[in-house]
């Protein structure tokens, strides 16, 4: 059997091999409305399962900013909403299409279903600046 040296142990132990990198997220065309804007960082899809990390805030402004610290690099997608009646979820139509703000990283047409591969970033030391705009995919009642 083979023995590992000192500094190797050390190196494995410690995860020195292993960096962290922060993710800056400015939602923009937020709603001058009362509730909640809400945004998570996804990994391998953008189910509620794959946006695990998260934050939300009070709505305060037209662009708010998301500071996301010691995120593990890789690729991630940001999905983002705003709740205006502030009932802590999504409304959709029976359709399925949202009924409040919404937004994702990349290029997404409105009117089509989002796609992890059109929304991912990949994420690198020392870290990434995004933009997401929100977006009603129906007008205002």
């Amino acid at each position: 059997m083979r023995r590992i040296g000192p500094g190797l142990a050390c190196l494995l132990i410690t995860g020195a091999g292993a960096v962290a990198a922060d993710v800056e997220i400015t939602l923009e065309g937020i709603e001058g409305a009362p509730g909640s804007v809400y945004v998570a960082l996804c990994q391998g899809g953008l189910s509620e399962a794959e946006c695990r990390i998260g934050r939300d805030a009070p709505a305060r402004s037209a662009n708010q900013r998301f500071v996301f610290e010691a995120i593990a690099p890789g690729p991630y997608a940001v999905a983002a909403y705003q709740d205006v009646n502030g009932n802590g979820r999504l409304d959709r139509t029976a359709l399925g299409l949202p009924l409040e703000p919404y937004g994702f990283s990349g290029e997404i047409v409105r009117g089509t279903r989002p796609d992890f591969a059109q929304a991912r970033f990949l994420l690198r030391e020392p870290g990434a600046r995004l933009r997401v705009r929100l977006i009603r995919a129906l007008p205002r009642r």
